[in-house]
């Protein structure tokens, strides 16, 4: 059912007129009353939105931190939303992201409550954020699983394993319901690519199914991650060819919230996955009584064959500072991954006479052959010389090929950018020094409004900033001694590997927790209500918002140039000046985002400290520029 507009329209005046005089009601008078501040800079915000609506265009709204860039996208977002029947979608950097804005106390929270208006927000996360019912009985199999598995077990309803039509059926199974299970144990659990949705006889209890049939019912506001926004776009003209509905509804408008993280996760969504397990033990699953003698006989030797790929592939790759390890592309993998792709096309012409004679069950078969044709797919992509990206990594504990194009600014063009579509980036960093033409070039945007915007609280009376020059082997005794003085601490690292250094080396035990640990969203409440004096993270360079004495030091590891890993090698290698065109501009971006951790609200105040060793200090003249306050 379609909501009211939280304003009467007349026939003397435009929607987009009245929505500009309701704004200007609540941003000016409506909202000071209850305590919020009135910022010039957030209702140029709201305003540049409104008329990226009328105009149905891209705009770049970079605003300083403290601007109250929610408020100012949430107003403009909600109305358009409901005047034109179709939610509106904020697309967030990560799923810790959307926890945050969906929180209690949240913006969306407080114009409920303020304006007093029902907000229909609903949240849309990645598969691999749900609880895959076919994995947990694998898992349940397990007699080392027993400890994580009770826990989910307990949470899940009673109408997943009931028989009864009369049960009240409602959402469960996201990531964040099971805030005491591991990373690593959640992977042994969670939807994986293989899982075959379309044929499982779970499907109609499947905590995945009921949450995207709960989300597609939104009125008002979707929200989901970026990654989870690309993966809609690449999959949806294929989803509809095979009777499927997009992971996503159609929307009146896309604010990407962090949007100069969008190319990554971009990226990432058009990335193609071989696993070094999960061919083996598939193909095992399908070795069943009855299977024809050609079958097995191809089965065996493509696991034999694919087991030489992953051996070759550990002997030709290179260790460098990310998981991302580089591959050798030398004649001998290119033709054992060549020898591949012809055994798997020969089997799975194989298991057309197999599905005639239903000797392997349906969800098995199925399973395996899209898995195989998508193997084939990566494989050949591998093999073909172009501009995609290789290298191998561990995911889920087990050694993985991936294959990534380089570039996906074509594909962003044709698929997102020329839709008649309003798209807001909203972020403190968009731009280098007032310029947009980087991002611009970066995610194929030919025409965008924009403007930029300063914050508006006085940095020097509520920040201070510190730069400490010492080694690298020093840095972990600098942080030490730091962490004596208690107060509530985020310590941001540049890679999981130089957290987990740290970790190792640190004589700090008590009062500390590192990302990974737990569910993220999790430990980020944790932290904030005082469990924990420390919070050690890779991720939480953007978005985290924890005002006044949730987060009152923050201390920069390590300065967040782009790692040396194959990704942002071919992005050097593309370029002129790699230095000044990839990783100088990397670095200032991320910088400024993790020193807006610290001062989220005019009450903030605290600390940030820099660890800079003999080559960052170099640099120090580089960066002092974006600093908010002289060190």
């Amino acid at each position: 059912m379609k909501n009211a507009l939280p304003f009467q329209l007349s026939k003397d005046r435009s929607f987009f007129e009245s929505l500009g005089d309701w704004m200007g009601d609540v941003l000016y008078d409506e909202l000071p009353e209850k305590g919020f501040e009135c910022r010039d800079e957030q209702i140029f915000m709201a305003y540049q939105i409104e008329k990226t609506l009328k105009e149905k265009n891209v705009l770049f709204a970079e605003a300083g931190v403290g601007t109250g860039k929610t408020i100012a996208y949430l107003l403009p977002a909600i109305s358009y939303a409901r005047y034109t029947g179709k939610p509106a979608l904020i697309a967030c950097a990560d799923e810790t992201l959307i926890e945050q804005l969906v929180k209690e106390a949240g913006d969306i929270f407080k114009l409920q409550n303020y304006l007093d208006i029902k907000i229909d927000v609903r949240l849309a996360k990645s598969r691999d954020q749900y609880l895959c019912m076919k994995r947990l009985e694998e898992a349940q199999k397990d007699g080392d699983n027993d400890f994580f598995i009770e826990e989910i077990e307990d949470l899940i309803p009673d109408f997943v394993y009931g028989h009864s039509s009369l049960q009240k059926i409602y959402p469960y199974g996201e990531r964040s319901q099971f805030p005491g299970v591991s990373d690593t144990d959640w992977q042994k659990v969670n939807y994986h690519p293989t899982q075959q949705c379309t044929v499982c006889d779970l499907r109609n209890r499947c905590g995945q199914t009921i949450h995207r049939q709960n989300y597609r019912e939104s009125t008002d506001l979707i929200i989901c991650s970026h990654e989870f926004l690309m993966e809609h776009i690449w999959t949806k003209e294929s989803r509809v060819r095979e009777g499927q509905m997009p992971l996503l509804p159609d929307v009146s408008m896309i604010v990407l919230d962090e949007g100069h993280l969008l190319e990554y996760a971009a990226q990432k969504a058009l990335t193609y996955e071989v696993q070094s397990e999960t061919l083996i033990q598939l193909l095992e699953r399908v070795m069943v009584d009855g299977v024809r003698e050609k079958t097995l006989h191809l089965m065996e030797v493509l696991q034999e064959t694919h087991d030489r790929i992953f051996g070759i592939l550990r002997k030709n790759s290179t260790e460098e500072e990310s998981e991302r390890m580089k591959i050798n592309k030398t004649p001998e993998l290119i033709q054992m991954c060549k020898q591949a792709i012809r055994i798997t096309d020969d089997l799975l012409e194989e298991f057309v006479f197999e599905s005639e004679l239903f000797t392997i069950p349906e969800y098995e078969l199925r399973m395996v052959e899209e898995f195989l044709e998508q193997y084939a797919f990566s494989l050949r992509l591998f093999t073909e010389k172009g501009d995609g990206v290789e290298w191998l990594e561990i995911i889920d504990g087990h050694e993985t090929l991936i294959v990534m194009p380089r570039l996906v600014t074509d594909i962003l063009h044709e698929k997102l950018f020329t839709a008649k579509l309003p798209i807001v980036f909203s972020s403190a960093t968009l731009s280098i020094e007032k310029d947009f033409t980087y991002i611009a070039d970066s995610l194929g945007i030919e025409k965008y409004q924009s403007f930029s915007v300063e914050s508006p609280f006085d940095y020097d009376e509520v920040m201070k900033i510190y730069a400490h020059k010492t080694s690298q082997e020093d840095k972990v005794k600098n942080v030490d001694a730091l962490l004596e003085n208690t107060q509530q601490t985020l310590i941001l690292f540049k890679s999981k590997a130089a957290m987990e250094q740290f970790r190792s080396q640190t004589a700090i035990s008590a009062n500390i927790v590192f990302e990974g640990d737990r569910e993220l969203s999790t430990i980020v409440k944790e932290f904030q209500n005082g469990d924990y004096a420390t919070l050690c993270s890779y991720h939480l360079w953007e978005g985290l918002d924890l005002p006044q004495e949730a987060l009152t030091r923050v201390i920069i590891y390590d300065l967040p140039f782009p790692l040396a890993d194959p990704l942002f090698d071919a992005k050097r290698s593309f370029s002129n000046d790699p230095f000044e065109e990839v990783e100088l501009p990397f670095m200032l971006l991320r910088l400024q985002q993790g020193i807006g951790r610290l001062i989220r609200t005019s009450s903030d105040h605290g600390e940030i400290h820099l660890l800079l060793n003999e080559e960052e200090a170099k640099l120090e003249n580089r960066f002092t520029g974006i600093l908010p306050t002289t060190i």
